[in-house]
């Protein structure tokens, strides 16, 4: 099994590529080992690796946020060896009971009751945004619209990536007042 790895713009995170599924829908993001050791074998096993902060699993990917201490020429060996091995053995990347728990992005996919600007944020989200957070190791997703401001949560590479707030502001921002006027501001939420 041959794992890319690809930088992202958030020097404190890392995308991994095993070249296979990661996650069959949604997303997951853990922050704590204690949830993690609850819902994924594979963030658990992560997590116990010494400057670990943050397991992101996403379609095809596993971004991995390290802690400000901590090196990345010491912890990629490491990240590596334990991504191989559980591809390798066929373990599970959730538990089966957990599985409700990943996010599988129904709030940000457009529902028949949103409103007609609701729909609109949610499927610019999805076909043009979500995507190119992606490529970055992260996600982003809705969580409210309000008096002309859309309130988003960045995750995975993108939370607390040095350059989120100008992705949110001269990217998302621009692109969602170009197509839906009624949308004045985007704001990140944690």
């Amino acid at each position: 099994m041959f794992i890319q790895t690809e930088q992202t713009p958030n020097p404190a995170s890392l995308k991994f590529l095993p070249g296979c599924e990661v996650m069959v829908a949604g997303t997951a993001e853990f922050t704590e080992a204690e949830k993690a050791a609850a819902a994924s074998p594979l963030a658990a096993r992560l997590f116990k690796i010494d400057g670990v902060a943050g397991v992101f699993l996403g379609t095809d990917f596993v971004t991995i946020t390290k802690t400000d201490a901590a090196s990345w020429a010491q912890l990629k060996p490491l990240l590596l060896g334990v991504i191989m091995e559980h591809f390798t053995t066929g373990q599970p990347v959730m538990n089966d009971e957990h599985l409700h728990h990943a996010d599988h992005a129904a709030h940000s996919t457009a529902h028949e009751d949103d409103d007609d600007v609701v729909r609109q944020i949610k499927e610019l989200l999805d076909t043009r945004i979500r995507p190119a957070v992606a490529a970055d190791g992260g996600d982003i997703v809705f969580s409210s619209f309000e008096d002309g401001v859309v309130y988003l949560q960045m995750r995975g590479a993108c939370a607390g990536c040095p350059s989120s707030t100008a992705t949110l502001k001269t990217g998302i921002e621009n692109l969602l007042r170009h197509f839906i006027p009624e949308v004045t501001e985007v704001r990140p939420i944690n």
